[in-house]
């Protein structure tokens, strides 16, 4: 069994022109780091042209989708019918973008079937991690 989850998802970007434009992204999981989540956006879906990585809380993305959540650099909330609200805040600005809640619960899903909820401790190597660490 795979020990890393990618799911293509579509992000609609809001901004303040009247129509949401649709960017590619991808929604990144590895059982080798068990509690984070990545989303990357690729780089025609950037400002910089480079590809960025998001990495926040997967309890973060848990809780988003049921209510509004989050004070840092990534919150979530639900918005309307069926879509989640994702921003983005870093010193450049703040990216907004929607996307479908289901899509959201499918890849949660598969996260939690990989790594069940208050078993990532059990997937850590604190001993690797700790080797990582002195060796930097």
């Amino acid at each position: 069994m795979s020990t890393v989850i990618e799911q293509a998802v579509q992000a609609r970007l809001i901004s303040s022109a009247p129509q949401l434009e649709n960017v590619p992204a991808t929604l990144g999981y590895d059982r080798t780091d068990p509690f984070a989540v990545r989303m990357v956006f690729p780089p025609p879906a950037t400002l910089e042209g480079i590809e960025v990585v998001w990495t926040f809380s997967r309890e973060l993305l848990a809780r988003g989708l049921e209510e509004p959540s989050g004070v840092g650099d990534v919150q979530l909330r639900p918005y309307g019918y069926g879509r989640t609200v994702l921003e983005f805040h870093a010193t450049e600005g703040v990216a907004m973008v929607h996307i479908r809640t289901a899509e959201l619960r499918r890849f949660l899903k598969e996260t939690q079937e990989l790594v069940p909820p208050g078993e990532e401790h059990q997937y850590l190597d604190m001993d690797q991690d700790l080797a990582q660490l002195l060796n930097s």
